[in-house]
């Protein structure tokens, strides 16, 4: 059996035939043949691999911050591999921070000039109190060297510190009360349902006897309520002389930092050794069974509250009742002092502040400071 082949073909190229596209699509397609020439140079560049492009922050790109998603960080960049490695390194411990500058108070310290706030030298001055100092230098009514004063302005021990007599009239107008203060009633706001002494004050309850009084004749006016506040504590089981008034310096003299005034109290006792429901409790004639010692310890030598009491004067009055004469308000001052010798305080009356005495004036009734009175 013979197999026919086909006979072999020739194919014959036609000039630029070798660079056009084969006509089938899927036909291999064979590189191009380079002309013969010199052979060129590789560049060195050209063979190096290329670092790979980040991409660009753009359309697409993974919210999250620097950090990525999940806080993971992405792969620094060649340049910044050193720091990113700093950064991974360990670290010691954080330095302690500063404290922070002290700066002194003016107020209280003064500069080296000696220099304060300007409230604080027309307090010292006796003109009016600090909040009443603001007052006044916020109406321009105070100036310092002829000039107007501003808020909070620090002043040198020799300024001549002027007020108006807008100031001057404003003053004039403010109130001081005496209120014989009942038990049960608090000396500053309501507490517990016990009702304000400031409550009492009113037409009604004026005493009679206020019209006698030196230089005054003044009936109450409902403003005069306003801004009446208590300068200094009685506790609500205390009776006796309560001072209110809208005056700054009368509360600056009774209850500020440095002052020193008087305040005299009568105090009923029972000698209680094992507390006021314990055994051995005396009603009776107190004074022949307490310990002389505890009653100078009365006078000097107790501590309240982590601090010394300034000396105070305690003698008897009579046989159950002693009489205190203290330069100091703190809260319940005297009961706290008779507990720590084993004193129980069954009755308690303050019956002057200073150089004004309570005198006849009666329970839950109240009267104005005399023009001629001072603390």
């Amino acid at each position: 059996m013979t197999t026919d082949k086909p006979a072999a073909r020739t194919l014959k190229l036609k000039p630029g035939a070798a660079s056009k596209a084969p006509s089938d699509p899927y036909a291999p397609r064979r590189a191009p043949v380079r002309p013969p020439g010199p052979a060129r140079a590789k560049s060195v560049s050209a063979s190096a691999p290329k670092p790979p492009r980040e991409p660009s922050p753009g359309y697409g790109a993974p919210r999250g911050g620097p950090e990525g998603p999940r806080g993971e960080r992405p792969a620094p960049r060649r340049a910044e591999a050193p720091r990113a490695a700093a950064e991974r390194a360990p670290r010691g411990p954080a330095p302690a921070p500063r404290p922070p500058a002290h700066r002194p108070d003016l107020a209280r310290v003064g500069n080296v000039r000696g220099e304060v706030r300007l409230n604080k030298r027309m307090a010292d001055l006796g003109l009016c109190s600090r909040r009443e100092a603001d007052e006044w230098i916020a109406r321009g009514w105070v100036t310092v060297n002829g000039q107007p004063a501003v808020m909070g302005q620090p002043v040198p021990p020799d300024a001549q510190v002027e007020v108006a007599p807008q100031a001057r009239h404003q003053q004039s107008g403010q109130v001081t009360i005496l209120l014989h203060k009942p038990v049960g009633y608090v000396s500053g706001q309501p507490e517990d349902g016990h009702e304000a002494a400031a409550t009492l004050i009113g037409a009604p309850s004026q005493w009679r006897g206020d019209a006698r009084m030196p230089g005054d004749g003044r009936r109450f006016a409902p403003e005069h309520t306003r801004g009446l506040a208590p300068a200094g504590r009685l506790d609500i089981d205390s009776t006796g002389l309560l001072v209110l008034t809208q005056d700054g310096r009368v509360a600056r003299t009774l209850i500020g930092e440095s002052s020193g005034v008087e305040k005299e109290y009568l105090v009923r006792v029972h000698f209680a050794p094992n507390g006021p429901q314990g055994a051995g409790v005396v009603a009776q004639d107190v004074q022949a069974v307490f310990p002389p010692a505890q009653l100078a310890l009365l006078r000097h030598g107790l501590s309240l509250d982590g601090q010394a009491l300034r000396p105070a004067q305690v003698d008897w009055q009579n046989p159950e009742q002693l009489r205190f004469v203290l330069t100091e308000g703190k809260k319940r001052q005297i009961r706290r002092m008779c507990e720590q010798v084993g004193l129980h305080v069954v009755g308690l009356k303050r019956i002057r502040i200073g150089r004004v005495l309570l005198g006849n004036l009666p329970v839950g009734q109240w009267r104005f400071l005399g023009a001629d009175e001072r603390f």
